[in-house]
């Protein structure tokens, strides 16, 4: 990659890193407002799917700085259920759409590989609250 793709693609990483701190803070709030405790665990399961996203992100932002990041809160989580879950699908939407625009550009075939399965359980997350949405009283 040349210099504008480095700076492009390290400023990309930092915010699905940002994004992914923040819905694994927001999917814990999400889960303990759940009602139902089928639900309550799906959201759990996703919340692990978004820690093992941060993990990675993270593993590949110290591997080409040497550092850790300094994640930072980018969304507050509603603390209300409905709102909750909207803010979580149209999140995990743009997200889907945005990890693939990364893969899609980068030239580290560990990288895409990486943001190409991430947009794949996104798209999995939002047809989740989707449907948890469209349940919600």
């Amino acid at each position: 990659m040349d210099e504008q793709s480095n700076i492009r693609f390290m400023k990309d990483l930092e915010k699905a890193i940002n994004g992914e701190y923040s819905a694994i803070h927001c999917y814990a709030t999400l889960a303990n407002l759940a009602t139902e405790e089928s639900i309550r665990k799906q959201i759990l399961e996703i919340r692990q799917d978004e820690i093992k996203h941060f993990q990675q992100f993270e593993y590949i932002y110290m591997s080409l700085t040497g550092r850790r990041p300094q994640p930072k809160m980018i969304e507050r989580c509603p603390n209300d259920y409905k709102n909750g879950l909207e803010l979580a699908l149209q999140d995990e939407q743009k997200t889907v759409d945005f990890y693939l625009e990364i893969a899609d550009y980068t030239t580290n075939p560990y990288i895409k590989e990486v943001f190409r399965r991430a947009a794949a359980d996104e798209q999995n997350h939002a047809v989740w609250f989707v449907y948890y949405f469209s349940k919600a009283e």
